[in-house]
């Protein structure tokens, strides 16, 4: 796809930095203040709870922030006894027993410490997860022929009402729940089991919501978001959305958040198109250390593309950023997510580049009449920069998103498994990237796919020399920014000599004719990135977790994800050595 302005400036290098800088200069004529601005850390599942200075209330607080999701994958209804129901699930004395209480301390100490920061405390809650051992007192009752646990069935049903009545009473301070359908994870609640409750579509969530909106919302007063993240479409389509949304009479405490992009956080995807649409508010939620695209491992700037547009999207019909609907009366909040989401690593040990992406963000989000370029600016005065080095600080952070999406995405095609680089996983052409790999051969792309990598690369070249020039008056943000943007340099060296290495060699494979100079050379490229990269990790402290050439593995017994053994990078470009 052509480049736009902005990706022109920056493919073509920093040396325009006097010229006037692209996106976020406007200032609308009128403003307001979201009603909702919540924040979650995302915490690992299976892994300790993520450290980060977002855990704490008081940060959310003073960026002016009413509500703290919790999300450490042991909600209110595992932390409950179900005695109301059947004595027999948790036995007093029993270790499960004793682990409910414990989860139930721990959630009444994280309300009371959200309350005193003066927030509302709200529990990411997956559905459904019931106690195995009720799950077993009831099958007969509760699950379907493949052994799910079925909302159709009039228990199941009863039970959910039951069992939201129990976290209401057991905790009368929590405000309320943000509930999630279409993945449940239990890598962290060893007492209890669960699937997804969406079997028949729409109907599904309905029959939940329906039993939602009355527990929680009619019956109790507290407040439901209901995510629309989901596998079947409820994210992405605005007439399944509408499908839904329009059978469910709306009531001020029910609010249906959704992430800002058409499927996962990925670039290359429209703005999502079930957002400004029906009759329920909505709350948008923004990831800001973005799980496929380091993780804050290295610059990854996204707050002019989440609000502006990315570039990618420039000329595309309809709402490409927040500001295209700012003035939508269902535009009621922003949810940033500060730190998570996704698997394992890169584990990283400093927040700046999620400070950015949060901060900007949040501030539109108190008034919505500012310029993303304006909160940008005051961002960087908060970080002690000069003038001089505030307009380098900009560059490097706009460069940072046309150097991701020509490394991670493409502009020359559509790439297709855009989970090839995920978390702290490099997959190959062995299988991730075959599908996408037989269209460039097929589509005579080759040599623009490889340039393109290699004018990633470039970019990162400028953003590493760039970095050594900007002096925050901290030293380890100063140190930090330094040594990410070598760690950005570095990945996007692998990437582009690991493509040039795959890709030429899969040519080969298919045609019989292999470029064994150019495999030669990328393989040594290849090979000199991973040497400095470790090299990087080995002599900075602040350096991040490196990534791992191997592909996203299967699901562990325990929920969990780990690398592939089989395949990935390593596998793929040692096959042509």
């Amino acid at each position: 796809m052509p480049l736009t302005r902005r990706g022109a400036l920056l493919a073509g290098g920093l040396a325009a930095a006097g010229a006037a800088l692209p996106g976020g200069m406007a200032q609308a004529r009128d403003s307001r203040r979201l009603d909702w601005l919540m924040d979650m850390v995302h915490s690992n599942p299976g892994e300790p709870p993520t450290r980060s200075a977002y855990n704490d209330p008081r940060t959310l607080a003073a960026h002016g922030h009413n509500a703290q999701v919790v999300n450490e994958f042991r909600p209110p209804h595992t932390a409950i006894t179900f005695d109301g129901f059947d004595e027999r699930i948790f036995p007093p004395g029993s270790d499960a027993r004793a682990w409910v209480e414990w989860n139930a301390a721990t959630i009444d100490e994280r309300i009371r410490q959200i309350h005193d920061a003066g927030l509302r405390a709200l529990y990411f809650t997956d559905i459904i997860v019931l106690p195995k051992r009720l799950v077993e007192l009831h099958a007969g009752e509760i699950l379907d022929g493949d052994g799910r646990i079925d909302l159709d069935r009039p228990l199941t049903r009863q039970i959910h009402r039951i069992m939201l009545a129990e976290v209401f009473d057991r905790f009368p301070g929590l405000d309320g729940l943000v509930v999630r359908t279409g993945e449940t994870y239990l890598s962290n609640t060893p007492h209890h089991t669960g699937n997804n409750p969406i079997t028949r579509g729409a109907e599904s969530h309905l029959l939940l919501l329906d039993i939602l909106r009355e527990e929680v919302c009619a019956r109790r007063g507290k407040l439901l978001f209901y995510r629309t993240w989901s596998f079947d479409g409820f994210h992405t389509d605005p007439a399944y959305y509408l499908s839904v949304t329009d059978r469910v009479a709306p009531h001020p405490n029910l609010i249906f958040t959704v992430k800002h992009t058409q499927g996962d956080y990925w670039r290359t995807r429209a703005f999502n198109p079930t957002l400004a649409i029906g009759r329920h508010p909505q709350v948008v939620e923004v990831q800001c250390q973005r799980e496929y695209e380091g993780k804050g491992a290295h610059p990854n700037y996204i707050g002019d593309g989440v609000l502006n547009g990315f570039e990618e999207n420039a000329g595309a019909t309809g709402p490409n950023g927040l500001v295209d609907i700012r003035d939508n009366p269902n535009l009621r909040g922003i949810w940033t997510w500060s730190r998570g989401g996704g698997w394992r690593g890169p584990y990283i040990e400093h927040e700046l580049w999620c400070d950015l992406n949060f901060a900007v963000v949040s501030r539109w989000a108190r008034d919505t009449g500012r310029a993303e370029r304006s909160i940008f600016d005051e961002h960087a005065r908060r970080l002690g920069l000069s003038a001089v080095d505030r307009d380098r600080f900009r560059w490097l952070a706009l460069a940072s998103a046309a150097g991701v999406l020509r490394g991670h995405y493409s502009t020359v095609f559509e790439l297709g498994r855009t989970t090839w680089m995920r978390d702290q996983f490099l997959g190959g052409s062995d299988k991730d990237l075959t599908a996408d790999f037989q269209h460039v051969l097929d589509a005579g792309l080759v040599d623009a796919a490889l340039a393109e990598k290699a004018t990633a690369a470039a970019i990162w070249s400028r953003i590493d020399r760039l970095a050594a020039q900007i002096r925050p008056p901290d030293p380890e943000t100063r140190e930090y920014l330094r040594v990410s943007s070598r760690y950005g340099l570095l990945l996007h060296r692998v990437i582009h000599h690991g493509w040039g290495a795959m890709l030429r060699g899969f040519a080969g494979d298919r045609t019989g004719d292999y470029d064994t100079a150019a495999i030669r050379a990328h393989i040594a490229g290849y090979d000199r990135a991973w040497s400095e990269f470790r090299r990087l990790a080995d002599t900075s402290p602040s350096c991040a977790s490196l990534y791992v050439p191997q592909s996203f593995g299967p699901r562990n017994p325990d929920g969990t994800y780990d690398a592939d053994p089989d395949h990935g990078m390593r596998q793929s470009v040692d096959r042509y050595r």
